[in-house]
């Protein structure tokens, strides 16, 4: 959740990227805000408000004494969709919030947190604005993350809290436009836990204080706890600070000067600045504009260094160095946070059902997960025809997926590969997978195929170097998202994750395009880049009911699960004109 100072942030930032527009001056019936704000839900109690448009009520679960949520009354996106007109009701927003606190006899205002929950971290798409007070008794064991800017780093994090047996609850204070997070983790080991897996976390520190300037930062380093404090700072002991800025460079005589003015904190110990016992770290954030960078920080922390993350991973497991690949080979960074999102942990069994050239069964074994996959593509899967480096004619003897785990010593995780059709499953009834981590084709660099018949009007013949001879028809875009799903939650066990990419075109995207299954939860929806109009979607869900036989054919339409009817009337639905789109982008940023 974004601190009270982050309201602005938040809808400056949506301003420049949001891609949704506002579906301000309507009423959804489906919204339970929207109820709410009408008196159409009896048991939610509306408090009072000086403003005709907004509306406001206690939260359901409170994360604090006091947690009120203020909502516009009219139907509104989230605050993804807040452009620069609608500053004026976030300011009203925020004034209705307060007056709220104050009409229930709580009057430090300097000590509530006001905020949106970024999306895809609101559970109902209706602007509502989070206020809690007292912000000082949110948590006291914190946790701060220096990371890169990422929405990947969201819920990978909070995967991998659920995987160590930790929660994503409402006290983490969500800081969207800022590198650097405050989480409340219940014990250090759990924080180093997250770091052996996360690539996208830098490191991990114990916050001892922070505030938006070096006096609110002195101030709460002079009320941590001195108990929590001594272990570290003992004359037997050795430390070392270093400084970092976010944003800005400073000179070595500036670094010395702030180092120099934590004089009043009892260190006792020697310095050692090759192999210190304690590291501690001041860490200063000067926004994300390099082309308007303040004098002064927007915020200062304090904090004891516990853990680096695994970014030191990705070049080791460069796609560049890997003996296999091919055209659509995942970036190794994606591959990890893939893995982290799937929850994989050692002995799970993990499954590609469009394996390629094996690139995500590297990530699940790293991670001591055992792998396997099928692919429709003989040549692929047995490390045939012609190879797609630069300046080699034809793959060699040593290029194929088990020569790929071989090259990181995780051949003992390597089940097998084996050339399948996804439409057509080979594999006996019954829960199988631990995850299904996979990026099925878009039809783009690589075809969409599926095995057909000779009646089917669309047909190829295709052979390979073994004289291996099958006929495939085109593979619709819909279609494969359907069978994903229904294999998902046919094969995943309980609480197992499917984790795959969906191409979207930016323009038309609702949240409405994600394929839902009945017995599958989404879980995260992260977003990709690609251009200004093209992007992909890493979704994530998890199997949170039993697979029954009338969940054999069901998609969600309009709110509710429908059987299906084949890709024409699915595809008008949600992929009508998406790969074409796409590909033509492409085409277009080629020339």
């Amino acid at each position: 959740m974004a601190g009270g100072e982050g309201v602005a942030a938040a809808a400056g930032s949506a301003a420049a990227e949001g891609s949704e527009a506002g579906k301000g001056g309507s009423y959804d019936g489906k919204c339970v805000f929207c109820r709410i704000a009408r008196r159409e839900e009896p048991g939610t109690a509306l408090l009072s408000s000086e403003y005709e448009d907004i509306t406001c009520f206690r939260d359901c679960r409170p994360g604090a004494p006091h947690h009120y949520l203020v909502v516009p009354v009219e139907h509104m996106g989230n605050c993804k969709t807040l452009k620069k007109e609608h500053i004026p009701l976030v300011k009203r927003m925020m004034e209705v919030g307060k007056a709220v606190l104050q009409r229930n006899y709580f009057s430090d205002l300097h000590d509530v947190r006001m905020g949106f929950h970024w999306p895809p971290f609101c559970s109902i798409s209706h602007l509502h604005l989070h206020v809690l007070a007292p912000a000082s008794q949110l948590g006291f064991l914190s946790r701060l993350f220096y990371r890169i800017n990422s929405y990947w780093f969201i819920t990978e994090i909070k995967s991998l809290l659920s995987l160590h047996g930790g929660q994503f609850s409402g006290e983490q204070e969500i800081r969207v436009n800022s590198p650097f997070w405050i989480l409340s983790i219940p014990s250090e080991e759990m924080a180093r836990g997250l770091m052996k897996r996360t690539v996208c976390a830098k490191s991990i520190f114990e916050l001892w204080g922070h505030g938006r300037s070096a006096g609110e930062l002195y101030a709460s380093l002079k009320n941590y706890p001195v108990d929590k404090m001594l272990p570290y700072l003992q004359s037997d002991s050795t430390y070392k600070i270093h400084i970092h800025t976010f944003n800005k460079t400073l000179t070595q005589a500036q670094k010395i000067k702030k180092i120099d003015a934590l004089e009043f904190l009892p260190f006792k110990g020697k310095v050692n600045l090759k192999k210190p016992e304690h590291i501690f770290w001041i860490l200063e954030d000067y926004g994300m504009d390099p082309n308007n960078v303040p004098e002064e920080p927007f915020h200062l922390y304090f904090g004891r260094w516990i853990a680096d993350g695994q970014r030191e991973l990705i070049e080791p497991y460069s796609v560049k160095k890997r003996h296999f690949i091919g055209n659509t080979s995942m970036d190794a960074c994606l591959s990890f946070i893939m893995a982290n999102h799937g929850r994989v942990k050692p002995n799970d069994v993990v499954y590609d059902p469009f394996v390629g050239t094996g690139g995500l069964l590297i990530s699940s074994a790293h991670f001591g997960a055992y792998v396997c996959g099928t692919d429709i593509d003989y040549n692929t899967i047995h490390g045939l025809g012609k190879a797609t480096r630069k300046n080699q004619k034809w793959r060699g003897p040593d290029e194929n997926i088990r020569a790929n785990l071989r090259q990181y010593g995780l051949e003992k995780y390597y089940l097998d590969a084996l050339v399948s059709d996804s439409s057509r499953p080979i594999w006996r009834k019954g829960m199988l997978f631990d995850a299904i981590i996979t990026d099925p084709p878009y039809g783009i660099r690589e075809a969409t195929r599926r095995t057909g018949s000779q009646k089917e009007t669309v047909k190829t013949a295709e052979r390979s170097a073994e004289n291996h001879l099958f006929v495939s028809s085109s593979y619709h875009l819909s279609d494969i998202f359907f069978d994903l799903l229904k294999f998902a939650a046919e094969y995943l066990v309980m609480g197992g994750r499917l984790v795959y990419w969906l191409p979207i075109y930016r323009p038309e995207y609702t949240e409405e395009i994600i394929p839902r299954h009945p017995c599958l939860k989404l879980i995260s929806n992260c977003e990709q880049m690609l251009s200004s109009h093209t992007s992909r979607r890493l979704i994530t869900m998890e199997k949170v009911k039993e697979f029954k036989d009338q969940d054999q054919n069901s998609y969600l339409l309009d709110g509710q699960y429908m059987p299906y009817r084949g890709h024409n009337s699915f595809r008008e639905k949600y992929f009508s004109g998406v790969t074409k789109r796409i590909a033509k982008e492409e085409k277009d940023n080629q020339k």
